[in-house]
Formats: structure tokens, C-alpha cells, sequence
């Protein structure tokens, strides 16, 4: 998908809402438990009932790879049912791969030719060749880690130091270094909503990338700050929403009460895009 696609699909759903498929088998409903992919059969369910709403899916690779051969088909056939709907949305595989060059082109076939998703997210630590095999395919993404949520964010992401006769701080020097690795045709990054208020700063180092925003929801992150800080003249946000929608109900209704939280959240994207003139 491109870039003009994912902004076609934003102005004609009115939302940034990307749906986390992370689907554990602890969770879901228990009705579905004696199918054969019970698993696929939850995530079926969460797409038909929130598509309308939603740009983006994207399925979280651990709760699937946990599950053994099973979990792997079950992510598979997700991921092509996602494909052969009419209406296409934007799927990013949550698998934060990052190695050396030969194994990342490895992982980068995985995702991109066998798997069909158009984007994967990826760990920057090992430098630019474990990143760039990611860069060489057509209308495909990175989603670069930059700035994350989690308690341990702190003991590297926003330490201080001196890089290039510059001061600043370790996820700034990700920004500024990786943004010459790619364009914002195909790369993007992921930033915390619970870090909403050092947006500001990002953007004026990556003004035009796409953020990948976890953190909305059950995380406690605030739609309105993130917008206030982050979006940009082509919205420029993916905000991911997942328990707070996927587990909404663990009854037979799941997947109404599904469609009515996602449903909640685009109207209030629609108001975002809205006052910002995006429409």
C-alpha cells in the first residue's frame, strides 16, 4: 500500500484507527474454543465487525508464535483474509525483527512475499544494514521503534549523550540517522500515546513520516494530545487501539460491542481530522 492509499483510506473512513489483533487464547471468548481456529475465527469476527471504522490491523506476532504451528496458520489465514477483502486496509506484521543484514533480508521475504502484510515492525539497535533489507520492497513499510511506552523506555531510549557534536537524546539520533535510511514513502515509526507531549520534538525531526501511536485506551493514552502534537497536513497518525476494543466483551457479543468501541473511537477521529482541516 502507499503512502496516497493509506491517506485515501484515512479521508474516506475518517479515522486513524489501527486495530491490534492481539489475540490470546487465554482471552477470547470460550464459545470458540472448540473450533479448529478458534483464534482466526476471533479475529475474523473483530475484522468484519470493526472494518468500517478502521484503516489499519495489525496482528501481534507473539500471540500467534506462542501457539506453536497452530498459531502460525491462524496468523496466516488472518492475514489472507485481511488481503482478499474489498475494502483494503493497511497490515502491519507487530513482529520487531532487527538483525544482520542477511537474516533481516530473510525476515523481510517472510513478511513481505509469503505473508503479504505491507509493513513489519523493526528494532533499529543493530544499525542500518539490519534495516535497509527491509527498505527494498515496493510499496512495503518499516515501522521503526523510536520512542515506546513501557517502564524500560528509560534505561536507553531518552538517555542523554553527545552524538555528532549534538546534544540529544538516544530515540532523537534514531530519528535523525534513520530518516535518511528511507523516505516517508516507506518508513515509519512507532512513539508511546503516553508519551504524548515529546511528539512536538519528533516532528520537527520527522515532520512528514507516519507515527505508529500505541497506547490509546486500556494504556491510558490520550487521542486529543496525540493529535495535538503529531498530526500533520496527511494526518501522519496510526493511533492502535487492542484490548480496549478486541476485549471489549468476552460473551457472545464480542464483536458487537467490538464495533461499537471502534466506532466510538472514529468519531472521534473524524472530529480530529475535522479541526485540523484534513477532509
Amino acid at each position: 500500500m502507499t503512502r496516497q492509499d493509506l491517506f485515501n483510506s484515512i479521508l474516506k473512513k475518517k479515522s486513524f484507527l489501527c486495530v491490534g489483533l492481539d489475540s490470546d487464547i487465554t482471552k477470547i471468548p470460550c464459545h470458540l474454543l472448540n473450533l479448529e481456529f478458534p483464534i482466526f475465527e476471533f479475529n475474523k469476527q473483530i475484522i468484519d465487525a470493526t472494518i468500517k471504522y478502521t484503516v489499519a490491523y495489525k496482528p501481534n506476532l507473539a500471540f500467534y508464535e506462542s501457539l506453536g504451528v497452530a498459531g502460525w496458520i491462524q496468523l496466516e489465514k488472518t492475514i489472507s483474509y485481511l488481503n482478499s477483502l474489498e475494502d483494503k486496509v493497511f497490515i502491519i506484521a507487530d513482529a520487531k525483527r532487527g538483525d544482520i543484514g542477511n537474516t533481516s533480508k530473510m525476515y523481510a521475504k517472510a513478511f513481505f512475499n509469503n505473508l503479504k502484510v505491507d509493513a513489519v515492525t523493526v528494532a533499529p539497535y543493530m544499525g542500518k544494514d539490519s534495516v535497509t533489507p527491509f527498505l527494498g520492497f515496493d510499496e512495503k513499510w518499516v515501522v521503526l521503534l523510536a520512542l515506546t511506552s513501557n517502564e524500560g523506555a528509560d534505561d536507553f531510549q531518552v538517555l542523554n549523550y553527545e552524538s555528532e557534536n549534538k546534544k540529544e537524546q538516544l530515540f532523537e539520533t534514531v530519528l535523525r540517522k534513520s530518516s535518511t535510511w528511507g523516505t516517508n514513502d516507506n518508513m515509519m515509526y512507532v512513539v508511546g500515546a503516553t508519551r504524548a507531549e515529546m511528539l512536538e520534538g519528533i516532528r520537527k525531526i520527522v515532520p512528514e513520516h507516519f507515527l505508529l501511536i500505541p497506547g490509546v485506551g486500556a494504556q491510558g493514552g490520550s487521542l486529543s494530545e496525540v493529535a495535538k502534537y503529531g498530526i500533520n497536513k496527511q494526518c501522519g497518525l496510526l493511533v492502535n487501539a487492542s484490548r480496549s476494543i478486541i476485549y471489549a466483551s468476552s460473551g457472545i457479543d464480542f464483536a458487537a460491542l467490538a464495533a461499537l468501541e471502534a466506532a466510538s473511537m472514529q468519531k472521534d477521529m473524524q472530529e480530529i481530522l475535522t479541526k485540523y482541516g484534513i477532509q
